[in-house]
């Protein structure tokens, strides 16, 4: 039985993945803190470890438990740019003192191969799109900078200590179970909530800034790809995105609803995956829509 350890597996990308692990015939254990992830999120059929990785020795119990040979799949972080930039020592903590703490336990622990969640963020602005993986990166806060800095530990971990690594960037994750609340929540979900609230939909700027949105069950399925695929292993970052961009405007028309208008924040202008790398290594393209996963999570909000 293939054996997997699910960092982060409590949250919005991880308790899909550990279903999806679950549904392969896996035994998954879950290492999370649930300062973002919920318990009754985890699969049952997984053993669940409350445990963070800002601390060598929860790592070391989870490694213990699940044993050498095990697919490490590393998506804990403190995330969204927003809060980095207004707690940039808390996310440096999580998201790159963590991560080495990672990458050190699974070298330790003799795992099969790490896959981590990076991030787009990395790019920041570029001169031109699609963003390619041979683009110099330019983090334009500090949670793009730290999931630059964790591809990079990601890649020594491979050269240095031969440990098999990949790092997946991610382009706008969203679908089911993702938080609609607080300050840091993504623009989709809380979009669906002030919608179902009856309240106006809320958009920074002009509304005219694009993103590259990627459905959860389409990255849960890249992130096996990338554990599974004999072509990857020695720190590759690969894109994964829909490979499409949509302005926020277009996004609030396809919930529907009044929208109103607030101050910009720091944020990139564009975002648009190139994602011939992940269809090359992994075999991987996209499989749903935007505009299928909108109306997926209208029905789920009652909209």
């Amino acid at each position: 039985m293939k054996k997997a350890l699910v960092i982060g597996g409590a949250g919005f990308i991880g308790s899909h993945l550990v279903d999806a692990l679950v549904e392969k015939g896996y035994s998954v254990y879950v290492l999370d803190n649930l300062s973002n992830g919920k318990r009754e999120l985890v699969n049952k059929k997984a053993t669940l470890q409350v445990g963070d990785i800002r601390n060598p020795k929860d790592l070391a119990e989870a490694f213990k438990n699940i044993g050498e040979g095990a697919y490490v799949f590393h998506l804990a972080c403190l995330p969204r740019v927003q809060f980095s930039i207004d707690f940039p020592r808390e996310s440096h903590d999580a998201n790159i003192n963590g991560t080495l703490n990672v990458f050190l336990a699974a070298r330790d622990a003799k795992a099969k191969r790490v896959v981590y969640s990076a991030s787009s963020s990395a790019y920041g602005d570029q001169d031109a799109l699609p963003l390619v993986e041979t683009m110099k990166p330019n983090p334009k806060s500090p949670y793009g900078l730290q999931k630059h800095v964790g591809e990079l530990y990601a890649k020594i971990a491979s050269e240095v200590y031969g440990l098999e690594t990949i790092s997946l960037r991610y382009f706008n994750v969203f679908g089911p179970r993702q938080d609609p609340d607080g300050s840091y929540a993504q623009a989709i979900p809380k979009f669906l909530k002030q919608a179902k609230e009856g309240k106006p939909i809320t958009i920074t700027g002009d509304g005219e800034q694009t993103r590259d949105c990627t459905h959860v069950r389409d990255v849960v399925r890249a992130n096996i790809l990338a554990a599974e695929s004999p072509k990857v292993g020695k720190g590759e970052v690969i894109n994964i995105g829909g490979g499409k961009s949509y302005s926020v405007n277009q996004m609030a028309k396809l919930i529907g609803g009044k929208i109103s208008y607030i101050p910009a924040r720091l944020e990139p202008k564009a975002t648009l995956a190139d994602i011939r790398l992940a269809k090359k290594l992994l075999g991987w393209e996209p499989q749903m829509t935007l505009e299928e996963g909108i109306a997926e999570l209208k029905k789920l909000y009652g909209i």
